[in-house]
C-alpha cells in the first residue's frame, strides 16, 4: 500500500546570506514547495560523498544556486508519478542529472525527480545497500567496465588504483579483486594496508612514489589504472601504465590539473577513458547496477560502510575533507 503524502518535510538546506556567506541550516519546509520532476519519491537513505562534503562546507563551484539542498544521491520510495512509468511504493535509486547541484537533492525527507532519471531498486537488495554502493559504487563499476571495453583482463598484469581508501578507490579495489585482477592500491593513508588487503588488494604503495614519477615515459607497469586523485598521480600512472594499456579517469581529489605529455598516447597507445557517472546514458546506468547487485552483495559491503543520521551531517562533511573517512558513509534520512 503506498504512504500518504506529507503536508511537509525536513531538509538539509544550504542557505546564503546578504554577505555571501554560505551554511547549512535545518528547515522544515512545506511539500508544495517541491519542483522540477514528475515523481515524488520518500526518501530512506542518502549517502555522504566527497562532493557533498565540499557542498556543505560551502565551497564554490558545487551548487549552482542557493538555497539548495545537497546530497547526490538517494534511494527511497515512489509516492507519486504523473508519467505512468513507476507505480505508488516502488522502491527507486536516484544518482547523478545534477541531484543535490543544480535541484535539491537525497538530504531531505522528500524529493522529486524525473522517472526517466530513475533506475528501479535492483530486485534482491535493499535501499541500504543502494546507499553503501551509491555514487561511488556506480563510478567505481563504470570505471571497471571501461577497463573491460578496452581490453584489459585480469591476466594482462597489475591493475592500479589510486585513493584506494576513498569511496570510489575502495570499491574499485573490491569489485576487481571479485572480477580476478591483481590489484595494486594507492594511498597516502598507510595505515590503511590491513583494510585495503581485506578488500583484496595484492599490494600497496605510497601515493608519493606516483607523483614523484616526472619523465614523460617511465617503466612500463599497469595493465590498467582507475584514478580518483588527478594532477600529479594521474600523470604518474599514465607515464607507467604498459603499452596499449588503459587508464579509467573519475576523480580529482588531488587536483583538476595534469601535467602530462601526449607521448604515452603515441608511443604506447595508452587509452585515457572519461568515467562520467553524472550523466550516464540509463542502458549502461542500469547494467551496471545489476553488476553491482550481482558482484557487491551487502555482506562484502557491512565492513566498509557505516550509517548516520541526515543531523549528524555538518560533522561529518568537515571529517570527509579531511581525510577521515574511510569507505561508503550511509546517511539514514528516515525508516
Amino acid at each position: 500500500m503506498a504512504n500518504p503524502v506529507p503536508e511537509s518535510f525536513l531538509a538539509l538546506r544550504m542557505i546564503k546570506d546578504e554577505a555571501g556567506a554560505v551554511r547549512p541550516e535545518f528547515q522544515t519546509l512545506p511539500t508544495s514547495d517541491l519542483t522540477g520532476g514528475d515523481t515524488l519519491i520518500k526518501v530512506l537513505y542518502s549517502s555522504l560523498n566527497y562532493k557533498d562534503g565540499l557542498a556543505l562546507a560551502g565551497r564554490t563551484g558545487i551548487l549552482r544556486s542557493y538555497p539548495m539542498t545537497p546530497g547526490i544521491d538517494l534511494v527511497g520510495e515512489v509516492l507519486s508519478s504523473d508519467t505512468g512509468e513507476l507505480t505508488a511504493g516502488q522502491s527507486v535509486i536516484l544518482t547523478g542529472y545534477g541531484t543535490g547541484e543544480r535541484q535539491n537533492g537525497g538530504y531531505a525527507e522528500l524529493a522529486r525527480a524525473q522517472a526517466a532519471h530513475l533506475v528501479p531498486l535492483p530486485a534482491g537488495t535493499a535501499p541500504q545497500w543502494a546507499m553503501s554502493v551509491g555514487t561511488a559504487g556506480l563510478t567505481a563499476m563504470l570505471a571497471v567496465m571501461a577497463l573491460e571495453d578496452h581490453g584489459v583482463k585480469p591476466d594482462d598484469g597489475e591493475v592500479l588504483v589510486t585513493g584506494a581508501a576513498g569511496g570510489v578507490g575502495s570499491t574499485a579495489v573490491s569489485l576487481l579483486a571479485t572480477a580476478g585482477y591483481n590489484v595494486i592500491a594507492s594511498t597516502g593513508r598507510p595505515a590503511e594496508e590491513a583494510y585495503l588487503r581485506e578488500l583484496g588488494a595484492s599490494g600497496l604503495i605510497h601515493r608519493d612514489e606516483l607523483s614523484s614519477l616526472k619523465r614523460p615515459l617511465e617503466k612500463e607497469r599497469w595493465a590498467g589504472v582507475i584514478d580518483n586523485v588527478g594532477s600529479t598521480t594521474l600523470a604518474g600512472a599514465i607515464a607507467s601504465t604498459r603499452t596499449h594499456g588503459t587508464v579509467a579517469a573519475c576523480g580529482n581529489a588531488g587536483g583538476t590539473d595534469l601535467p602530462s605529455t601526449v607521448f604515452p598516447f603515441i608511443l604506447r597507445g595508452v587509452t585515457l577513458a572519461g568515467i562520467d557517472s553524472n550523466n550516464c546514458p540509463m542502458p549502461r546506468r542500469k547494467a551496471a547496477w545489476e553488476r553491482l547487485a550481482r558482484d557487491l552483495p551487502a555482506s562484502k559491503l557491512a565492513g566498509v560502510t557505516t550509517t548516520h543520521d541526515l543531523r549528524d551531517l555538518p560533522q561529518l562533511a568537515q571529517e570527509i575533507l579531511a581525510g577521515k573517512v574511510r569507505g561508503r558513509t550511509v546517511i539514514r534520512v528516515q525508516d
